[in-house]
């Protein structure tokens, strides 16, 4: 009999095992959410205050995408609520907000025995594992898929209590009332949401609650119709004005401000620094020495800048790493090294009789770069540490923290806050283990500011990848038909990024470690997209676990980024050598997914697709994130032009399929921002790595877009019955392909590598 893990955990409990009863329990949470004078809690997702005004609890990061606005308007929407009512406040760590989604994707990478989680126990071992965990990280477009139905199920709970209520007072059913615009209405009589909270809330919630019929939804919008948002953004206000409050915003009584310098790899040690030098800087509160780093604290953080730039810390690493070893450790594994089978399809390699086109691509390292760069502050007295900060991962930042300084995780308050931008850099938590020791070591408030050159040498960017790929390709007809793809084999030489992620993240290993750890391992995570969306009858796709020196980690766009790059690109070069139309070549392979043609056929519109011939400077590109009937599709035609200033993108036509849109402003501004992100990734400047240093290190020698190098976008979503797909990856995905292709149409340069304008190594 075949004894795996998985079948010990579920079964464990019914034969009276010993290890996992625990798994299979049911769980209960005490309600989460304290109420505030003249509030009243309604479970653990709202509150209801005597004013009237409704306080969603947001269990997800607010970093730009505008979660703190989706969640409390599907609140509103089933409560009945008026969007004028609704405030919001971040939720705590509590299991009752598990991220059950995420958590059966990324299982495997805190154990690999859950590798490829897909039944209903498997549903059940993820809720257990989140709910234990206290897992309610924010990442891979997971928050509407995880909260949308709790929220909903949340709000109809308390609109039957209030309804209830009323309906006591009136003698009458209270299936009978109606709840809109804050009031509960039976005829001629109403009463608001304040009026009845109170008592309300000691009904018993009814179970099943009474879900409204349809799910919320806007209805897509012409790409030229640019209407007042029905649910504008509740944080917008506020980053306008400057109120809104991050970490950095946070000031505690006799708090002290610190700065830090880190060695330029992880494995670098402090080797000395001239401490007298730091006397002359008037306010200085303390020098935290580790075996890593440098913090000096003072009373504004310039003069901690000051003090450390004055000190000149020196650092020694083992074996610093250049972007030219990268390369040729790639260049070389790329073709000599060893493969694993990650995907196959048809009659897999065996297929592939012949190579009649081979191309090989090279995407270098993206950073996520965020405007705000790692903060913290911390309070550590009578052994408890109160800690605010932005994390994506929040109780994995605050088990980090608890270790390193050898106290209770049940120590740790954690006081979530947002993030001016992460773009999945605040899954890291090396910022929470900086600032606990620092608040020990000082024994008084500090907040901790990572200053830009360390937020860059400390990023841990999307892993580069060399991608080789071959097809065979059936022959062209006398009549200019035929140049299918028979077949197609894919090798990818990158390092197994989402494992090294994962024993960072859920085993605190330092990055060196994890990279050890990890090493020589196949990684399907690392891999994500490169099974096309066509219908290819043969396909093999090779993972080639790469060690190359550099921690990597997780980016927008993650590993769709290089790997539709490459396809993309590759497509446009067989259709380019049968002398097909690119768009048409692309339409006749995607006759099992008519929801992408749909996407293809509707940015070829809006773009007034002229075939991308010769000089026409158009290129396109599609793209297809995640599986079933969840994944979101995207289709974008790129526009170039050249001029004196060298070739210009003048335009992005995009059409999407994510689903049921819940909010139509949010996601277009998604799209937008995902495109934008992309453009940079496409003809930005990389970052060149020399000694295990950027040789620049501020934002402004990346080459990021500004305002006046964006492009005019045209954006429509197709009307789809799908459940909700996450809009935010997609532009960053799609739009480095089209670019490459639409400037291959525009100066016939076949560009190959990513940032498109850098030339090699």
């Amino acid at each position: 009999m075949q004894v795996s893990r998985r079948g010990l955990l579920a079964g464990a409990a019914a034969g009276g095992g010993l290890i996992v009863a625990w798994w299979l329990m049911p769980r209960s949470y005490a309600t989460p959410l304290v109420a505030a004078s003249g509030e009243h809690v309604f479970g653990a997702w709202l509150k209801i205050a005597t004013d009237g005004v409704v306080t969603v609890a947001v269990p997800q990061l607010e970093m730009g995408q505008g979660i703190t606005t989706l969640l409390p308007q599907i609140v509103a929407y089933e409560l009945g609520a008026d969007w004028r009512q609704i405030a919001i406040e971040p939720a705590p760590v509590s299991g009752a907000y598990a991220n059950v989604p995420l958590a059966k994707k990324w299982m495997a990478l805190w154990d690999p025995a859950f590798a490829g989680l897909s039944d209903a126990g498997d549903d059940l071992l993820a809720l257990r594992f989140a709910q234990g965990q206290r897992f309610n990280a924010t990442a891979a477009g997971t928050s509407l898929a995880a909260y949308e139905l709790p929220c909903r199920e949340a709000a109809a709970a308390a609109r039957a209590m209030l309804a209830q209520e009323a309906a006591s007072r009136w003698g009458a059913s209270w299936e009978e009332c109606e709840v809109e615009g804050g009031f509960v209405k039976l005829g001629d009589r109403r009463l608001g949401f304040g009026e009845l909270a109170e008592a309300a809330a000691g009904y018993t919630p009814p179970d099943p609650p009474p879900l409204r019929p349809e799910p919320p939804r806007e209805q897509p919008l012409p790409a030229d119709v640019d209407a007042a948002p029905a649910y504008p953004r509740i944080d917008l206000p506020s980053k306008v004005d400057g109120t809104y409050r991050f970490a950095g915003d946070v000031r505690l009584p006799g708090m002290v401000f610190a700065s830090i310098r880190h060695g330029p790899v992880d494995g670098s040690e402090l080797t000395g620094f001239d401490r007298k030098a730091a006397g002359g800087v008037r306010g200085l509160a303390g020098i935290v020495e580790s075996k890593r780093w440098l913090a000096v604290a003072a009373d504004t953080w310039w003069g901690a800048e000051a003090a450390l730039a004055a000190m000149k810390p020196k650092f020694a690493a083992p074996t610093p790493v250049g972007s030219a070893d990268i390369a040729a450790r790639l260049d070389t594994l790329l073709t000599a090294g060893e493969a694993h089978v990650i995907a196959e399809t048809g009659y897999g390699g065996e297929a592939l009789k012949r190579v009649d086109i081979g191309r090989r691509y090279e995407v270098e390292p993206a950073y996520a770069a965020p405007v705000e760069s790692a903060t913290a502050a911390a309070r550590f007295a009578d052994g408890r540490l109160d800690l605010w900060i932005a994390s994506q991962a929040p109780e994995q930042a605050r088990i980090a923290a608890a270790r390193a300084i050898g106290i209770s995780t049940e120590d740790v308050a954690l006081y979530p806050m947002p993030a001016g931008g992460s773009f999945d850099a605040r899954l890291e938590h090396d910022h929470a283990i900086e600032i606990a020791l620092i608040a020990r070591a000082l024994g008084r408030p500090v907040q901790l500011t990572w200053p830009r050159r360390d937020e860059l040498i400390r990023a841990k960017p999307r892993a580069p990848a060399w991608l080789l790929l071959g097809a065979q390709i059936a022959k062209v007809g006398p009549d200019g038909t035929g140049g299918a793809i028979d077949a197609m084999r894919i090798r990818i030489a990158t390092p197994p990024a989402a494992l090294e992620f994962g024993k960072r993240l859920f085993g605190n290993l330092t990055s060196m470690a994890a990279i050890r750890e990890t090493s020589g391992e196949p990684d399907p995570m690392a891999c994500e997209g490169a099974v096309p969306p066509y219908q290819i009858p043969a396909l093999l796709v090779e993972h080639i676990p790469a060690e190359i020196g550099l921690p990597v980690g997780r980016v927008r766009g993650n590993a769709h980024g290089p790997t539709i790059f490459a396809i993309e690109s590759f497509i446009d070069e067989i259709a380019a050598k049968a002398k097909r139309d690119p768009f048409s070549f692309r339409m006749a392979m995607l006759g099992s997914d008519v929801r992408l043609a749909a996407c293809l056929q509707r940015a070829a519109q809006l773009a007034g697709w002229d075939g991308g011939t010769d000089q026409s400077g158009q290129g396109l590109a599609c793209a297809r994130i995640g599986e079933g009937p969840e994944a979101a599709r995207i289709a974008c035609v790129a526009t170039a032009r050249q001029g004196e200033g060298g070739v210009r993108v003048i335009r992005l036509s995009v059409a999407a399929d994510i689903g049921r849109i819940v909010n139509h402003d949010i996601a277009k501004q998604q799209i937008e921002g995902g495109l934008v992100f992309g453009m940079g990734i496409a003809l930005g400047n990389p970052v060149r790595l020399r000694g295990g240093l950027p040789e620049a290190t501020d934002d402004g020698a990346m080459g990021l877009p500004t305002l006046t190098d964006c492009p005019e976008m045209r954006i429509e979503f197709i009307a789809s019955e799908a459940p909700p797909a996450d809009p935010g990856e997609l532009g960053t995905v799609v739009a480095p392909p089209a670019i490459a292709n639409a400037l291959f149409s525009a100066t016939g340069l076949r560009l190959r590598r990513l940032p498109l304008l850098s030339d090699g190594i």
